[in-house]
């Protein structure tokens, strides 16, 4: 998705007494013209979780027939984007010619490395009936000196991406390697994506990384001795055996990784130096980004 390059506002508090939270961020939604996300990175208090730069929750958004998400085509340099959807589908399209449509389950990864240009939209299938969407948009920052590589689109189907039963929980690791699984999904950084469903009742121990973050994305659980609410991103220390434990039906995701050096960001633009985001700008600005074949006669302009 597109963002700006004015931070949204959130609500962050440390909670003391519970060595394993760091910082609670409450997104507040932002509307985007049609369905609203939850944006929980960057904000003032925290710019990232381990290689993750920013964490956008997507509905749920429900469409009447003939509307759908519209995002025109839009740029990305240094850094890599990840689309996964509980609910719905999207079709991305990029500036490589890529057309995949990406369905619960999947994995997209899109490297944009020194330069790409995609959009996100729906196809006429979808778009012709009342449906909903639900799903988590992730951007990490590439090191330094992947940062200008070409850029490359993967999708993962979800038959590829492994799960196991961690004591009765349903868990899916999504990137990286967790409770004896690897995911397929190419790596830069030492990385971890995972998502888990638990019942009332049921517990789950995470696993440990260098830097953690968790989201609720629906329900409600216990975190050691602190309540955890939905839509809630729990920055955490890096405590072992955290254990947490639902207390209604909760979806959770768990991003970490190693920590990165600074990054700078400027609308969809990121970058360890402050003068690449300017020659983005430029570029963009100039007409000089790709087209997307079959999408190319709409973008959206660098805000003013």
């Amino acid at each position: 998705m597109s963002t700006t390059d004015k931070q949204p506002e959130s609500d962050c508090s440390i909670r003391h007494g519970c060595a394993a939270i760091e910082l609670i961020i409450d997104p507040k939604p932002k509307d985007l013209g049609g369905f609203s996300v939850r944006r929980s990175l960057p904000v003032r208090e925290r710019r990232s979780i381990g290689p993750w730069i920013f964490f956008d929750e997507m509905g749920v958004a429900e469409f009447a027939a003939g509307s759908g998400i519209n995002v025109r085509p839009h740029p990305h340099v240094n850094l890599a984007t990840v689309t996964y959807l509980f609910e719905g589908e999207i079709l991305h399209r990029d500036s490589l010619g890529s057309y995949q449509p990406i369905t619960p389950g999947d994995i997209n990864l899109m490297v944009a490395g020194k330069g790409i240009v995609h959009s996100e939209r729906e196809r006429p299938e979808v778009t012709a009936r009342d449906h909903r969407l639900h799903g988590l948009q992730l951007w990490m920052a590439l090191p330094e000196a992947d940062e200008e590589i070409e850029p490359a689109f993967y999708h993962y189907p979800a038959s590829s991406i492994p799960g196991t039963m961690v004591d009765d929980v349903p868990v899916r690791v999504l990137i990286g390697k967790a409770y004896g699984l690897t995911s397929p999904v190419k790596t830069f950084y030492q990385t971890l994506y995972l998502e888990a469903e638990l019942e009332p009742g049921q517990s789950l121990t995470l696993p440990n990384s260098p830097e953690r973050g968790l989201y609720l994305a629906s329900g409600q659980l216990q975190l050691q001795d602190s309540p955890v609410t939905a839509h809630q991103l729990v920055v955490l220390g890096d405590a072992e055996g955290v254990q947490i434990t639902a207390t209604k039906p909760s979806r959770i995701a768990l991003i970490g990784g190693e920590a990165i050096g600074k990054r700078y960001m400027e609308w969809n633009f990121v970058s360890s130096r402050k003068e690449r985001l300017e020659q983005a700008k430029q570029d963009w600005q100039q007409g000089r980004f790709p087209k997307v074949p079959g999408d190319e006669a709409e973008w959206i302009p660098f805000p003013t």
